[in-house]
């Protein structure tokens, strides 16, 4: 299968800066980072970005690229291994994880990872705002031992396998040489510290998880597939690093009549024949309560009346839209001998039918 332009993969174009190109590969690569998108083909998608980003950071590579295409690499396997993309990327997950990818200093501080929720509201909490209680499981630190998981200060040593750093490193020796890999300690999981005594309230864990109410404010406005962001509710650091965010999408749930279009409101009316033909004036609810329209004689089917300022406030201008008002005209199915005998007299007024001067028109 033929490869993508690579300029395509980052969605920018070929003239493109190198700020432009950074951005766009960050943006992408959080996207689709597979401990973050478990969707089939995002693991796929992501390396497809990063050998895109790989050739078009490095200015030698893009202008060999731009000169030869896909074609210049071919014979080196590919974009020469990704390695500007992987470089950058390092501080892509941290900025993104809060420190959930491996630090280069195992013991300091990493922020906990974010957490992510749905919550589903009404059309009207939509339009006016809310405020809803939400119940998490939270981590919060241990009050006894401040977080340390000790009985007391002096009991908190010095790993003695990893002397604090928190890795070990081995040796294998092989035919093709000596190999080294470094691995997190396994006495002291990384921390490079050990317990001698732990502490009674947390069991040594430096925290206790709590069922708490967090209370959520929803603006008015908001929409189908935002997100509000709820600081230092996610998931505890290590370390002693702060807490990550708790992100809630908004689903917004169906109204019987109402319908959203933007910040406008869309509603259908139905009104009799008589009252389209005659006129009239109507009492039509909109999310503020009941609004007089004035339907002017000889109203067609479909005509849509104007609202102003009857519609949805807009998250950052606050400014309201409208609501827009159709006309259903609704036929009767079922007539008395009385409303026949009208509708004939009506009709013999008339003389010819609609459809009569439409066929006159043929001819």
């Amino acid at each position: 299968m033929a490869k993508k332009d690579y300029y395509e993969v980052l969605g920018v174009s070929k003239s493109a800066t190198d700020a432009e190109i950074k951005k766009a590969y960050r943006s992408l690569a959080k996207k689709y980072h597979p401990d973050v998108n478990k969707e089939d083909g995002a693991e796929a998608k992501f390396k497809e970005v990063q050998e895109a980003y790989d050739v078009l950071s490095d200015s030698q590579k893009r202008g060999t690229y731009d000169q030869f295409g896909h074609a210049a690499f071919d014979q080196n396997g590919g974009a020469g291994g990704f390695s500007g993309g992987f470089d950058d990327f390092g501080d892509i997950f941290s900025s993104f994880f809060g420190g959930g990818g491996q630090s280069r200093n195992p013991n300091a501080p990493q922020q906990g990872q974010d957490r992510f929720m749905s919550m589903k509201i009404d059309f009207m909490e939509s339009i006016f705002g809310a405020e809803k209680t939400v119940q998490l499981n939270v981590d919060e630190e241990c009050h006894t031992c401040h977080g340390s998981g000790a009985h007391s200060k002096d009991d908190i040593k010095t790993c003695a396998r990893c002397g604090g750093t928190g890795q070990t490193v081995t040796q294998q020796r092989t035919p093709f040489g000596t190999f080294q890999s470094q691995t997190v300690c396994p006495d002291c999981g990384g921390k490079g510290k050990t317990i001698t005594k732990k502490c009674s309230e947390c069991h040594g864990k430096g925290y206790n998880t709590k069922k708490v109410n967090v209370d959520i404010k929803i603006p008015a406005g908001i929409v189908t597939g935002q997100q509000l962001r709820v600081a230092g509710k996610g998931d505890r650091g290590i370390n002693g690093g702060p807490h990550g965010d708790l992100f809630i999408e908004i689903i917004v749930g169906t109204h019987k009549h109402f319908r959203r279009e933007g910040n406008d409101i869309h509603i259908q009316v139905p009104l009799s024949v008589i009252d389209a033909t005659l006129g009239t004036e109507i009492d039509v609810p909109t999310a503020y309560g009941d609004v007089k329209l004035t339907v002017p004689a000889g109203t067609q089917p479909n005509t849509k009346f104007r609202l102003r300022e009857k519609g949805v406030k807009d998250l950052r201008t606050g400014r309201l839209g409208d609501q827009y008002v159709e006309v259903k005209l609704e036929v009767p199915t079922k007539l008395s001998r009385a409303e026949r005998e009208q509708y004939e007299e009506l009709r013999e007024v008339k003389g010819d039918s609609v459809f009569d001067r439409f066929k006159k028109a043929f001819k």
